[in-house]
């Protein structure tokens, strides 16, 4: 993942889009707003699982490590040091001393384990960050600012998981001021914006903490950073450009591509496209449902589906085509993937051929006991899913293959759907740079495998991969695994995800981190703030 910072030109702004409530004590301080593309459920990182929240978030909350955006290296956050034992089930971490929370309370070691039990606390239900820790089974205080993490098997990923906004290091007086319920309202890190407020459905403030003196060493913390971010949200995809060529907002991410290329000519508003790690647009395929349970049907459909087209098309080139189960900037992205299904209708066509699928009454589908044979899809509503599905079923049509589209309205209606198993192929992805996310989605009776697909190499492969600790032993066992998912063409990747961000040439310094959806608050300038 490559750091991506844009120095902007100077445009002042007009006071006529200024916020009216951001409580700025007093006049010319910069101010700006942010804007928000979805409202989550809530917004407790340590509870909740959207990417959404760590925009603001990620700037209120410091972790104990932190994972370079140049670099991807792990540098030192609130810990300075970290020591995995040579059985490789415990990491002991040594804390930076002098850091206080937002509130005065101190960090230390006590801190980091309120944390920790908060969020393997059963009542909390927490639905990321719990797994981020992986086989974690307790902690051990050696001293004020010793801790020591136990795991129940060596467990690779821990550093990534422990430099992520949903493990970052909140104030326990706060967690007992205000409990589970309230704290999302009332939240307080150690990070170089405090949190003011959150009005669910309308606004999150947040203010700048001039005290911040231990940011990560990557990170220099700009004197002309605002002293006021308000987030707001922009749900509907169109509002959003408009918002940004009306100075309704200054910073907006995942812009509608066509959007974005019109406003690349505009010379108060610039695009900054960001490549997100994890896996890509894809749609994993049901191997327990007919016809999708021949594997030369799942391959035909990878040979039949046109890539290229899609991301002219929907994505304006902004996006380059995947072509295996990783985005090209994971963690371990293997390139012996990469053209392994480019498209061939002629090849898809052998396929289906040898599979007996044929078109018996001339109406231009395959058919077989006297009716079409279908394949349904399920498409939920985000990411320009549904504008993809349309492009899969024409290029289907091709090849005699009759895509059923079932378009569901929601995550809960996503969930259902696949509940109930009535699908051949289900769009959904998930982000991060270390990829041990996966297994979930591959391993036999994985919550998330969707595909029904199960292997004992497979699983062996995933269970190793997290527990070896060597960088080059990881890359074999997630190159084996990510050959084997396209050898039995178990997903249909459509586009590596590109947040397409839009900002005012006003701000200076936008910058991202390396998990790619959340900005470096702290290193915004912005040359004239919005009065109140």
């Amino acid at each position: 993942m490559y750091r991506i910072v844009i120095a902007a030109l100077a445009l002042l702004l007009t006071t006529g889009c200024a916020p009216q409530s951001l409580g700025v004590s007093a006049q010319n301080q910069p101010s700006m707003i942010y804007g928000l593309t979805l409202q989550p459920s809530g917004f407790d990182p340590h509870i909740n699982a959207s990417s959404e929240l760590g925009i603001p978030l990620r700037s209120v909350y410091d972790t104990l490590v932190y994972r370079n955006p140049e670099t991807n290296a792990f540098v030192p956050g609130l810990a300075t040091s970290w020591q995995l034992a040579p059985d490789g089930l415990s990491m002991t971490f040594t804390l930076r001393q002098g850091v206080t929370f937002h509130d005065g309370t101190p960090f230390n070691a006590q801190a980091v384990a309120a944390n920790l039990d908060r969020i393997t606390a059963p009542e909390s239900a927490s639905q990321k960050a719990i797994f981020l820790l992986g086989p974690y089974v307790g902690y051990d205080i050696v001293d004020d600012y010793t801790i020591q993490l136990r795991l129940s098997e060596a467990y690779s990923p821990l550093l990534d998981g422990l430099s992520q906004v949903y493990l970052g290091m909140a104030s326990p007086t706060a967690f007992q001021e205000y409990g589970l319920e309230r704290y999302q309202l009332h939240q307080v890190g150690t990070g170089p914006y405090q949190f003011v407020d959150y009005l669910p459905g309308d606004t999150l403030t947040l203010r700048r903490n001039d005290a911040y003196a231990w940011a990560p060493e990557f990170m220099q913390p700009n004197v002309l950073r605002p002293e006021v971010i308000e987030f707001r949200f922009f749900e509907d995809p169109p509002s959003r450009a408009l918002a940004l060529q009306n100075g309704d907002v200054q910073v907006v991410g995942e812009l509608l591509p066509t959007d974005a290329r019109n406003l690349g000519a505009s010379s108060e508003v610039r695009v900054l496209p960001v490549g997100i790690a994890g896996q890509p647009l894809q749609f994993l395929m049901n191997t327990t449902r007919y016809p999708t349970n021949d594997e030369r049907v799942r391959q035909a459909i990878l040979f039949a589906t046109n890539r290229e087209a899609i991301i002219d098309g929907v994505f304006q080139r902004f996006s380059p085509v995947a072509w295996g189960p990783f985005s090209a900037t994971t963690q371990y992205y293997s390139q012996t993937v990469v053209g392994r299904y480019a498209y061939d209708i002629n090849q898809a066509n052998l396929l289906l051929d040898a599979a007996g699928l044929v078109d018996n009454d001339g109406n231009g589908y395959r058919d077989f006991g006297g009716a079409d044979i279908e394949v349904d899809v399920i498409v939920p509503p985000w990411g320009l899913i549904p504008q993809v599905a349309q492009y899969l079923e024409q290029q289907w049509r091709d090849v005699g293959l009759r895509a059923v589209l079932q378009q569901v309205p929601s995550r809960a209606g996503l969930a259902d759907a696949i509940v109930s198993g009535e699908y051949n192929l289900v769009a959904n992805y998930e982000f991060g740079v270390d990829p041990a996310f996966i297994a979930r989605y591959y391993t036999s009776g994985a919550p998330n495998n969707y595909t029904g697909f199960a292997d004992t190499a497979m699983d062996t492969m995933f269970s190793q991969a997290q527990q070896q600790y060597d960088d080059a032993a990881r890359q074999s066992l997630y190159t084996q695994a990510q050959n084997l998912i396209m050898d039995r063409a178990l997903v249909l990747p459509i586009r590596d995800y590109v947040n397409l961000n839009g900002f005012r040439s006003e701000v200076g310094g936008l910058a991202y981190d390396a998990y790619g959806w959340f900005p470096e608050l702290a290193e915004l300038s912005l040359t004239e703030g919005i009065q109140p």
